[in-house]
């Protein structure tokens, strides 16, 4: 999943939603100064949740040789992955992901738009987004 928004938007804040949500241990927090933390479910069987921070890859000289050093897309098939700032990257690690754009509003409450990119994922929204009827 690609967490895009502007800074304060809440893009860490979701990820530890998504990873309470999938009962990993230990504390979800922003890894931008490791880029990635892996975090593994507290029980056996369920996902693991690998969190990625690729802000400071825009500043490399070969930002895809950096994401592909980390050697994620070894366990994109296996696990939610969660990438802060990756516009421009996450499509190297899987053609078919999901974009969750987050805006902060004045009032400071947050809006999540779920965008599926490839053929997977809309019937997978479907189901989790319903469907604004018309009158």
């Amino acid at each position: 999943m690609l967490l895009t928004g502007p800074l304060g938007a809440g893009k860490t804040a979701l990820a530890q939603g998504i990873g309470k949500g999938l009962d990993v241990q230990g504390a979800v927090t922003s890894p931008t100064f490791v880029i990635a933390r892996v975090h593994r479910p507290v029980v056996a069987g369920r996902p693991a949740m690998v969190h990625v921070d690729a802000y400071r890859l825009g500043d490399v000289k070969d930002p895809i040789g950096e994401l592909d050093a980390l050697d994620l897309d070894a366990t994109v098939e296996d696990s939610v992955t969660l990438v802060e700032w990756g516009e421009g990257f996450v499509e190297h690690l899987a053609d078919d992901h999901l974009e969750l754009r987050l805006t902060r509003h004045d009032d400071d409450t947050r809006t999540v738009t779920v965008v599926p990119h490839g053929a997977g994922w809309p019937a997978r929204v479907a189901h989790l987004v319903p469907a604004k009827k018309t009158p």
